[in-house]
């Protein structure tokens, strides 16, 4: 009995200290600390389990309502990670590693259309497991040798007509086998030809161009067309684009500028010869040292052979019939007369380029700046097929796989094993197949230059430039996406504290330091410091927005084929002005 008492006696202080300890502060933090705890976990599961898809940043979390119960979900074993989430997480990794690996077969296989021939796309194809017949159409890029050959048609005479088929039907629209056959068309086509339509290479209306773009355009093509170059009445201005180290594609453009300038004044034919930055391996065959490897020429192959049979003529040069760049001073070529058969039209240019926060609506050499711009838009008209494939490549390596994700989230079912192979109607054939190349709209295109600028303009700092950036998305706050191009290493590098844009650029190995242009291009080689250029400089024609510095000759160019190119009203926002205003 005694040792009973004892034991109650024991139990009772026992207790007592149970319940002190229960009552210390201490202690009923941790008791509330360990609820809190179950409440938030049961929470955070609950969140994870049932609600749908999440973005942070630009990460993307889907989340799948499994309908499991807390008791299922708070387990008793000792693993940090319950198993209904594990199960979950997996699924969705495992979903998420299949997208991506469908993303990249297909960006893959868009890949293979890149290649120069057939039977090398097709073993491409087969490497994948894949054929032409199951691969979706790619939307960014387009079918170069179809476009270069519809350019063509429209760069030249049918028959004995004063123009080309410059119809109000675009692109492949009037091959349709139905408008072939019909009179009517046959007709409508013929008095195009005779009183001559507009230039199919301008977009958008007059409102949208520099004045009379599209008539001015249009007369340059007469000029450089004449119906009949074995006349003795035509008369060629024949050069070399500039080939110094320090001229870059901007000035060698701006100096044949000046010298179609001098054509016209002087009713002669330009006929461009020699072009250094085409002389490598990429262009082939005639094409090499040409600017048909780029562009399509400027004058026809008629033009080009009667005015190259006369540079041997003695008599030729004597009496004029022929000139070239030798017969003119720097200053007639650099800073000559623009031609006035259109008045002056410079005088009621738009005003829509912004400078320190206000629009210029005059300054010097007007003039100057409306006729670089036509003068440019007519030797760039039309790319040829090289450059066309240049841009395919450009696009694919910056967007191609945004494009191959966007193409599968549209596919019902999962490719490539649920791919049928439909009929394809004539809408894709004669008429979407005329809209452009898909790029991440809206899209602002950038062109920050540095370097040995400074001895030219005032060099701006990257931070302007995202100013007004900023501005912009102000008023379009879908604006996101920007094309950057610019030759220093610095400015890409400092993309990184801008985590609220989406830059893509060419990849290209960049300047770095205070080394010239002329020994950086150098350094790339020919081939690619031509190459890269050009493709930055159409990204930036077709881009929906544009800021860059009108001090720079590139930038002065790029600012004219876009306010020849139906993209006026879009407006430019400079970081400073031309040196010459």
């Amino acid at each position: 009995m005694m040792e009973a008492l004892n034991q109650k006696s024991l139990e009772r202080v026992v207790s007592q200290k149970a319940l002190q300890m229960g009552n210390s502060f201490p202690c009923q933090i941790c008791v509330v600390g360990f609820l809190c705890g179950v409440c938030l976990t049961s929470l955070f599961l609950a969140i994870f389990t049932s609600l749908g898809t999440f973005e942070l940043g630009r990460i993307s979390f889907s989340a799948i309502s499994m309908g499991t119960s807390s008791s299922e979900i708070i387990s008793t074993d000792c693993n940090f990670v319950p198993k209904a989430t594990e199960k979950i997480i997996d699924s969705r990794k495992s979903k998420a590693k299949t997208k991506d690996d469908r993303v990249s077969l297909l960006y893959s296989a868009w890949s293979s259309f890149l290649t120069k021939s057939p039977s090398e796309e097709n073993e491409l194809l087969l490497k994948l497991g894949l054929n032409k017949s199951n691969v979706p159409n790619a939307p960014h890029l387009e079918n170069c040798k179809l476009k270069a050959q519809v350019n063509e048609r429209l760069d030249k005479r049918d028959g004995n007509e004063n123009f080309p088929p410059w119809t109000s039907w675009k692109g492949l629209l009037e091959t349709y086998p139905a408008a072939v056959t019909n009179d009517r068309f046959t007709n409508f086509k013929h008095q195009a030809s005779s009183e001559g339509g507009h230039p199919p290479w301008i977009a958008g209306s007059d409102q949208e161009n520099y004045p009379l773009t599209r008539k001015v355009q249009r007369d340059i093509w007469l000029h450089q067309h004449p119906l009949n170059c074995g006349d003795p009445s035509v008369r060629f201005l024949v050069a070399d684009w500039e080939r110094e180290p320090g001229f870059g594609i901007g000035a060698q453009l701006a100096g044949m500028a000046g010298l179609l300038a001098l054509a016209i004044n002087e009713k002669r034919v330009l006929v461009t010869n020699f072009y250094n930055r085409a002389d490598h391996n990429g262009c082939k065959g005639s094409t090499r040292s040409s600017w048909s490897c780029y562009f399509f020429p400027e004058t026809s192959q008629e033009c080009r052979d009667r005015a190259l049979e006369l540079l041997g003529s003695k008599e030729a040069w004597k009496e004029g019939i022929v000139t070239g760049k030798q017969n003119y001073s720097s200053k007639q070529i650099w800073a000559g007369r623009t031609p006035r058969l259109w008045g002056d039209p410079w005088s009621y240019l738009q005003p829509t380029t912004e400078i320190n926060g206000s629009l210029i609506a005059h300054h010097r050499k007007m003039d100057r700046r409306w006729w670089r711009a036509q003068a440019v838009r007519y030797l760039l008209r039309f790319q040829s097929e090289y450059t066309c494939g240049l841009m395919n490549a450009a696009r694919h390596a910056a967007f191609g796989k945004e494009a191959a994700t966007m193409v599968l989230n549209s596919f019902s079912g999962q490719w490539p094993k649920d791919v049928t192979n439909d009929k394809r109607f004539d809408i894709e054939d004669f008429v979407w197949s005329n809209h452009k190349p898909w790029i991440p709209w809206p899209l602002l295109s950038m062109h920050v230059r540095m370097g040995d600028k400074a001895c030219e303009m005032k060099v701006v700092e990257f931070k302007e430039y995202m100013s007004l950036a900023d501005r912009i998305r102000r008023r379009f706050p879908h604006l996101n996406s920007v094309w950057l191009s610019t030759e220093m290493q610095e400015v890409i590098d400092k993309t990184k504290g801008y985590s609220n844009w989406n830059f893509y650029y060419t990849n290209v190995r960049r300047q770095v330091g205070k080394a010239t242009m002329a020994t950086y291009e150098a350094s790339l080689g020919r081939e690619i410091s031509t190459n890269y250029p050009i493709v930055n400089l159409l990204m930036a024609v077709e881009a929906d927005f544009f800021i860059g510095a009108l001090g720079s000759t590139w930038c002065f160019l790029i600012d004219g084929m876009r306010n020849t190119g139906g993209k006026v009203m879009a407006g430019y926002l400079s970081v400073n002005k031309d040196r010459f205003w």
